[in-house]
């Protein structure tokens, strides 16, 4: 069953206002009682969380209205796009459990845009302007000062013609000269004011080579591209509010060109996804990438679907934590301890646990035989018993972690410590006897005799013992390599600080550990198997990790220590 069809099964709940009006469209019978959207990106980065916000909006309210959700890049600009993104977008989508439609690209529809161009020229609704960007920036006034008309605005419609045509030719030079829809220079709404169309552009083209040179803008390509396709719903983001009249415009012109007025696809906008300590700018994202400030574009501290995938994430979780804060017409900035949260929810359920060590120090039962082992069986998974169980090995010399130890230890640490009795998990009941230390006092090794008939499953195991530690064999263990992650930014709203992002990174967001053990069932795992470490969190192999050299990334804690430690 797919995620859709399991979404379609549950319970219905309180609409968001998107699909109220969805609903709406659909009892009044607009475009014949057909849902259609359309899912955008433009292929020149990856997709970060929120993208994913969109992606489920898009292809949830076409998958619940019985309806298609189609998959169009909008590559309309060659020089920022590559078909590396292309790949890296189908790829997270599709690991985000949705299906599309149907793939399409913008760069598909550049002789239906041409061609409408051409129309608007003829009209004399659309001219080519030879300003510079500055001088065009100038001459659009302010939100409250109205516009001033280009020089170049009334040229006669032959002279626009052959210039446009020009524009897309190889002898054309780059910014010298634009197209510019002829509307309203005293419009309150800057967009409207002789909005550009066209620009001529160099850079060869990823799909279409050199056969163009003059590429349409968003705003030109974007609403046509919809109608072309028979999108019903464009649903898009707040900062799209002001563009909507410019969709509506264009839209109508070209159903006035192809005398078709029963069908017009309809834009609606909610709010964007933001985080606490995160940037969303795919301009910042990837000059973290150029500059090398993170480890690729999936950096498990990046805020990327790659990156969240790496670092061990799951689908579900994201998707559950999107639905939870649901779909305004307002902006806000969600706490990314929410996000975490329900990835530790969700991950609690599914992940196998498995026995590492961080800090270790050495534990000797000293009353266990030397070179005797045995082989304890550890449950994979108390959420599911399906999971099944695996076996671990316990020998006379262990690895603990250090803190689990306290040679003076105050009443309630129910942990080790001389004289305090401790449940090894899966093994025997220990009890301390002492400890070495070295030169500098510091500890190097513990002591402890076990109770033989102490075993879990046996009846000894029975009696009560407050602390139960994890543990792992040191003759029978990997060493392993650990990287914990922390903030990426040291701000809570980086977006919003006036300095340079740079100065705001967290300069201690990457923890490499490298002492560190992990049983052989953990080393085994790779990329794509959910871990708890016991007693410590969440974890998954790393890209590479291989049984002989293990790499853990740390997904999340077992409990938020953030908020505790942003307010000390």
């Amino acid at each position: 069953m797919t995620v859709l069809q399991e979404n379609a099964k549950e319970e219905k709940k309180s609409l968001s206002f998107v699909e109220q009006l969805v609903e709406q469209d659909l009892a009044e019978g607009k475009n014949g009682g057909r849902i259609q959207t359309r899912f955008p990106p433009e292929p020149n980065g990856y997709l970060h969380i929120g993208h994913a916000k969109a992606i489920c909006m898009d292809f949830g309210v076409a998958a619940s209205h019985n309806g298609v959700c189609n998959l169009r890049f909008d590559d309309t600009n060659p020089s920022k796009e590559d078909t590396e993104y292309v790949d890296s977008i189908l790829h997270d989508i599709e690991w985000l459990g949705f299906k599309w439609g149907n793939v399409y690209y913008a760069s598909e529809y550049f002789k239906q845009l041409w061609d409408f161009a051409i129309w608007l020229i003829e009209q004399g609704k659309a001219y080519v302007d030879e300003q510079t960007s500055e001088q065009i920036a100038e001459q659009k006034g302010t939100p409250t000062q109205a516009g001033t008309p280009s020089p170049y605005r009334d040229r006669p419609i032959e002279e626009n013609l052959r210039l446009f045509r020009m524009m897309n030719t190889p002898e054309a030079v780059e910014g010298a000269m634009v197209l510019r829809a002829k509307l309203d220079m005293a419009n309150p709404n800057m967009h409207f004011r002789d909005p550009i169309i066209y620009r001529t552009i160099h850079t060869p083209h990823h799909r279409t080579g050199t056969e163009w040179h003059a590429y349409p803008m968003y705003d030109f390509a974007h609403g046509q591209s919809d109608y072309f396709e028979g999108v019903t719903h464009s649903i898009c983001t707040l900062e799209f509010v002001p563009h909507r009249p410019l969709y509506d415009y264009f839209v109508d012109e070209l159903q006035e060109m192809e005398k078709q007025h029963e069908y017009r696809p309809r834009q609606i906008e909610f709010n964007r996804l933001n985080l606490t300590y995160t940037v969303m700018s795919k301009r910042k994202l990837k000059a973290l990438v150029d500059e090398k400030l993170v480890d690729g574009w999936d950096d498990p501290r990046m805020p990327t679907i790659c990156g969240m995938r790496r670092r061990g994430y799951s689908p579900e979780s994201i998707r559950r934590f999107i639905d939870s804060i649901g779909y305004t017409k307002f902006d806000a900035l969600n706490d990314i301890a929410l996000l975490e949260a329900a990835v530790r929810d969700d991950l609690n359920r599914k992940s196998l646990r498995v026995s590492a060590v961080l800090n270790p120090v050495k534990l000797v039962i000293t009353n266990y035989p030397e070179g005797e082992t045995e082989e304890m069986p550890a449950v994979n998974n108390p959420e599911n018993e399906a999971d099944g169980t695996h076996n671990i090995t316990f020998s006379r010399n262990l690895w603990i972690e250090r803190d689990d130890f306290m040679e003076d230890a105050p009443k309630k640490f129910f942990r080790l410590a001389p004289g305090k009795e401790v449940r090894l998990k899966n093994a025997y009941i220990v009890k301390c006897t002492g400890c070495t230390k070295d030169a500098e006092g510091n500890i190097i090794e513990i002591q402890a005799e076990y109770d033989p008939q102490s075993r879990s499953g046996m009846e000894g195991a029975n009696r009560k013992v407050k602390g139960t530690l994890h543990w792992v064999s040191a003759d029978h263990c990997v060493k392993a390599e650990v990287r914990q992650y922390d903030r990426l930014f040291n701000v809570e709203n980086p977006g919003a600080d006036e300095r340079d992002f740079r100065d705001l990174l967290n300069p201690t967001s990457l923890n490499i550990i490298s002492e560190c053990y992990v049983e052989p069932f953990a080393a085994e795992r790779k990329a794509g198997e959910y871990l708890q470490f016991q007693r410590i969190g969440y974890f998954m192999a790393d890209n590479g990790s291989t049984p002989e050299h293990p790499v853990f990334n740390k997904t999340v804690g077992l409990k938020d220590t953030w908020a505790k430690k942003s307010k000390e």
